[in-house]
């Protein structure tokens, strides 16, 4: 609207009246304010936010010419969506705290590009000035996210911005203190570090974990220098909180579009939606409100469907592939599912129906719902689905950007790019890759901690946050001879590193990245790396290049960002990424065979003993979200929820303290009763500030029982 009055409208204003005052701004939200004066009632933020975010939480109050668009008192506009408010006010009277006057529209220049603070995708626009990133905004992609975006990926920007950015290498000097070197010296350190491991221990003593945070291109010349120049098979782009590989790539795929076809039956056997994939959320309440479609949930808590399903089941940890299999054969209930305790709604009996109804059309979500869980669970469960409902279709709910993508690019033990297996594969561009296959992330951190890892690479990955088992990380960072961090911003893991190199970050480097779905899409470079970062694509082929001269190696070194584009757009059989602005979506018809997890014992439970249930909440204490102010202090205090029957005989009220024991460890956190919690669990939150249910966790076990005592 400016830029049509600027250029085509008077020079002077003909309004001579009075004009409305009104105090400015209101903070209606943590991130958003509200200039009154220049509401026109246009009635899209009210809209929005009760009509596709189903948060209606901002309204006309008032009557007459005193109308105006406000919160009422006591409840701010508290919505994982509010920023999509700002970008369609068609007159600035909702404005974002981070680009706040920063700079005017007509100052800026965008390109177009992709999220990757989760592993929806979302299409965006970059928008920057003075070769700084000031905002990001949605794009209108039609299979994707629909012009909208959450707030943690619209505000994520301010990291990239931040102080905290790594500018140049960092080298543990003799004593004990991370201090500036130049990339010459960290390289070198890094090269020789390898090539002494090579020559004393073999490849198998170099791991990598992580790559979830790069490009498809540079996830590729991570793999290619693991598994070619290196001969390690030991890379894992997951951080033990996802699924293996074979589920992710090899099942039978779906679109977020397919999912959410109208008059489908979606069962979701995943983490929470709005926490975790918030843009999928509003996907599937679209589906759901307007097009018919039915979601049967199954899982240990009600999560943000719970207004959205037809029918949900609680399923205790480790209980899935029998409870799943009970609805697929239509057998009775034993009762301690089908109440309404814990937001169960319908139950088997209904659940069952719908089942039986959908046949073979039925659209599966499969992921992590609970950290402190095996993901042998939720691969059980998926091969018995694959069994009774072999027409069934799969969306894999990935944590991180880019994990398909760095997954496909061949960062997973036993595969190589394109998901083609180790054994009898060939990727002729590599010469020779290695002969068995390597460890996922659990066995890196075990065979670290062990000592029997020489270099451990930490690629844009923090074991120390991240992985379930905390205690195992901290033991295995601090047993490896010598770790290797590749990020943007100093985090918990790369602190304890002894070379850490700074990387670009996502607006700083052209490539492609894939999302949960495959959909393969562009990234731009729109600003430049601060200090002497280096896009990580770069890194890993100057690293091949050092090691392969020390090692008198013959294997080809690419020596360029288009070579590494050409490699990986062959291994894309008949996918044109980039295209245009929605992509290509690889893989779909793809399937692996799933690794064998058996039929997962889950031990019995005392009198005493309630099963954990760690989630991830979408504000956390992760790195990029400490680094952006505007978000930093949205994430919820720690607490242990229990159920009203688990609650009342420990007499916890709001704020009553708990000590939470297991074999690995304990803590002390604040409990709080939880009606949405089923009888026998406790839910807590994952990398909050102060309290660690990681401590807790024990790595390899199929669920984790805790004692809850009063302290």
């Amino acid at each position: 609207m400016q830029d049509q009055t600027y250029s085509h409208g008077p020079g002077e204003s003909r309004y001579v009246e009075e004009k409305r005052h009104h105090a400015k701004p209101i903070a209606i939200s943590e991130t958003v304010y509200l200039d009154r004066e220049r509401c026109i009632l246009c009635d899209r933020c009210t809209r929005f936010a009760d009509e596709v975010a189903g948060d209606p939480l901002i309204h006309f109050m008032d009557r007459g010419s005193a109308t105006q668009v406000n919160t009422f008192p006591g409840e701010p506009f508290t919505s994982y969506f509010s920023g999509n408010t700002v970008q369609i006010c068609p007159v600035g009277a909702l404005t974002a705290k981070p680009y706040r006057f920063k700079a005017r529209p007509w100052d800026l220049t965008e390109s177009e590009s992709t999220c990757t603070r989760c592993s929806v995708g979302c299409r965006i626009t970059v928008e920057a000035s003075r070769d700084q990133v000031l905002r990001f905004q949605g794009i209108d992609s039609d299979p994707v996210n629909w012009g909208w975006m959450c707030d943690k990926g619209r505000f994520g920007f301010e990291a990239m911005n931040s102080e905290q950015r790594l500018t140049e290498p960092l080298l543990r000097g003799g004593d004990g203190e991370l201090s500036p070197g130049s990339w010459s010296e960290a390289l070198d350190t890094v090269s020789d570090a390898v090539t002494s491991a090579l020559e004393g221990s073999g490849p198998s003593s170099v791991a990598l974990i992580g790559g979830a945070r790069s490009t498809n291109e540079g996830a590729y010349a991570w793999a290619r220098l693991a598994k070619a120049h290196i001969g390690t098979d030991n890379c894992d782009a997951q951080l033990g909180d996802g699924l293996p590989a074979e589920v992710a790539l090899g099942l039978p795929g779906l679109t977020i579009d397919e999912l959410c076809a109208p008059g489908g039956t979606i069962l979701w056997m995943g983490p929470d939606p709005i926490e975790e994939l918030p843009v999928l959320h509003l996907r599937l309440r679209h589906a759901v409100i307007n097009d018919g479609a039915r979601i049967i949930e199954l899982g240990p808590r009600r999560t943000g469907l719970r207004s959205l399903v037809a029918a949900r089941v609680n399923v205790a940890p480790g209980e899935l592939p029998s409870v799943l299999g009970r609805l697929l054969a239509g057998d009775p209930p034993d009762g301690q599912h089908d109440s309404d305790e814990g937001g169960s709604v319908g139950g088997y009996e209904k659940a069952s129906t719908i089942l039986r109804e959908a046949g073979d059309d039925l659209r599966v979500v499969v992921g992590r719902p609970n950290l402190a869980e095996s993901a042998d669970v939720s691969v059980a469960a998926v091969a018995a689905l694959r069994r009774s409902v072999p027409g069934a279709r799969f969306l894999v709910a990935l944590p991180r950007g880019n994990v398909r993508g760095a997954l496909e690019a061949g960062l997973a033990p036993g595969l190589l790019p394109g998901g083609e297996p180790l054994e009898g594969g060939s990727v002729t561009q590599w010469g020779s890759v290695p002969a068995e296959r390597g460890l996922d992330t659990q066995g890196i951190l075990e065979a670290a901690a062990a000592g029997r890892i020489e270099v451990l690479f930490l690629l844009g990955s923090d074991p120390l946050s991240d992985f379930p088992d905390s205690s195992l990380a901290r033991r295995a960072l601090s047993a490896a001879r010598m770790v290797v961090s590749v990020a943007p911003l100093m985090d918990p893991s790369a602190s304890q590193a002894d070379v850490v190199l700074p990387a670009a970050g996502f607006t700083e480097v052209d490539g492609t990245t894939t999302n949960f779905e495959g959909r393969v899409t562009e990234v731009s470079r729109k600003v430049t790396a601060v200090g002497t970062a280096r896009a990580d694509w770069s890194i890993a082929v100057d690293l091949a290049a050092r090691i392969a001269a020390r090692l008198d190696s013959t294997t080809e070194v690419v020596g360029s960002f288009d070579a590494l584009a050409s490699e990986l757009q062959s291994l894309r059989t008949g996918t044109d990424a980039g295209s245009d602005r929605d992509g290509t979506v690889i893989g779909l018809e793809r399937e692996l065979p799933l690794p064998d997890s058996g039929d997962p014992t889950v031990p019995p439970t005392d009198a005493y003993g309630l099963r954990l249930v760690v989630a991830r909440n979408l504000y956390d204490r992760g790195t990029m979200m400490v680094a952006s102010p505007s978000s930093s202090g949205l994430a919820p205090e720690p607490l242990a929820l229990l159920g009203p029957a688990d609650a009342a005989p420990l007499g916890i009220g709001d704020s009553t303290s708990v000590k939470l024991s297991s074999p690995s460890g304990s803590i002390t956190v604040r409990a709080r009763e939880d009606a949405t919690v089923p009888k026998g669990v406790v839910v807590m939150s994952h990398n909050l500030e102060g309290v660690d249910p990681g401590e807790l966790v024990t790595a390899g076990e199929i669920v984790c029982d805790v004692r809850v005592e009063v302290s």
